[in-house]
């Protein structure tokens, strides 16, 4: 049987040259990384090589160009999407459908109706696309379900994420996915089996959340992650879940994002990369002490009529990484077939929860699990 071969787009891109390395590391697949400097690409493609003995190909593709994407495409057993949002991501599935590849894609969760109309293609072509791949959306639904492995009942569990690296958030065109979700920001919770929107002028709704890796308790604010939204049906009792995340220093909180939430309706697109230049300087003037990426879970329910509780957190200091590494445990999963099935998925609903949780640790994330 021939060794899959993977096309990354977006391949020299931070998290693009993360996923290249950890694949070689780890699989015995050929990767092509690729994007619209050729030059960029062949100069990551040689690095790789000296590294990994030369199962890397770096060429320049335009993924806007359909043509140009379909010559790359041909041959391949899956194509990672790296690219930020300018590109239509179901431009890009439906090449890959018809190139006979499967996809996983990294894209910021604002253009979901894009592959929602493919699904019965996706599904009838027999192909497997997986979306919002990465650590948040990515990894929170996953940590639920782990959590109902470990508990004959879970009624609550509560996910929440912290960003906070080193040196603030460095910018790339990637900031404006995450500038430009603050135009459609909603915030949802599952409250006794019904999900509710939150008031986001109650007090109560921006939540206390005990982090570990000697963050502690910080303030954080809910998010709406699609993948939460199917954890009722496949975790039967759960009466309350839902996703917030932590903030990264006063500052960045409450003046610049105020600022960002007050000039996106006034200016539209021509606000989110000034806004996001701006969210950026301000990670790296004011952040301080304690750094890394955290995601967390509390859960609580029932185990042998008793009740039990549980925390599970994952560590690590750099965000790319934390991008990177689960979302390389999706693509062994589905490269191996155990968790490959066709139709469009979200990583947090399909990935093997434990399978996930023992491959991160592995590839360097710290993995802290407490149940009572």
């Amino acid at each position: 049987m021939a060794e899959p071969r993977i096309l990354i787009l977006g391949g020299y891109g931070e998290t693009g040259r993360h996923l290249a390395d950890l694949l070689l590391a780890r699989t015995r697949s050929s990767v092509v990384v690729c994007g619209r400097d050729g030059e960029k690409a062949r100069a990551l493609a040689a690095e790789l090589n000296r590294r990994h003995g030369g199962r890397t190909d770096g060429v320049a593709v335009d993924a806007s160009d359909d043509n140009a994407l379909r010559r790359a495409l041909d041959g391949m057993t899956l194509l990672v999407n790296a690219t930020t949002s300018a590109v239509p991501i179901g431009t890009i599935t439906e090449a890959a459908i018809d190139l006979g590849a499967d996809v996983v894609d990294l894209q910021f969760p604002t253009r979901a109706s894009d592959l929602e109309r493919l699904a019965p293609r996706i599904e009838e072509a027999g192909r497997c696309v997986v979306t919002q791949a990465g650590f948040h959306p990515g990894v929170p639904a996953a940590l639920v379900r782990w959590a109902s492995l470990r508990m004959e009942v879970v009624e609550f569990a509560w996910a929440a994420g912290l960003l906070r690296p080193a040196g603030g958030i460095p910018y790339t065109p990637a900031v404006d996915d995450l500038v430009e979700s603050f135009r459609h920001y909603t915030a949802h919770e599952l409250r006794e089996g019904r999900w509710q929107r939150i008031r986001l002028t109650s007090p109560r709704a921006f939540r206390k959340v005990w982090f570990d890796f000697g963050f502690g308790p910080q303030r954080t604010s809910p998010m709406d992650l699609d993948e939460m939204r199917g954890l009722p049906q496949l975790v039967p009792g759960l009466r309350r879940t839902g996703f917030s995340v932590a903030g990264f220093d006063p500052v960045t909180d409450w003046v610049v994002t105020s600022v960002i939430m007050v000039a996106l309706p006034l200016f539209g697109r021509r606000a989110v990369t000034p806004m996001g230049r701006l969210l950026c300087w301000s990670t790296r003037t004011f952040g301080r002490p304690p750094f890394g990426i955290v995601v967390q879970l509390e859960a609580e329910g029932w185990n042998e009529g008793e009740r039990a509780r549980l925390r599970l957190g994952l560590f690590h200091e750099d965000g790319y990484d934390m991008t990177a590494i689960p979302t390389v445990s999706m693509i062994e999963q589905l490269l191996d077939g155990s968790a490959r099935r066709p139709g469009l998925h979200l990583m947090g609903l399909l990935a093997d929860p434990e399978r996930l949780l023992a491959d991160v640790g592995a590839m360097g994330v710290r993995v802290r699990a407490l149940v009572a």
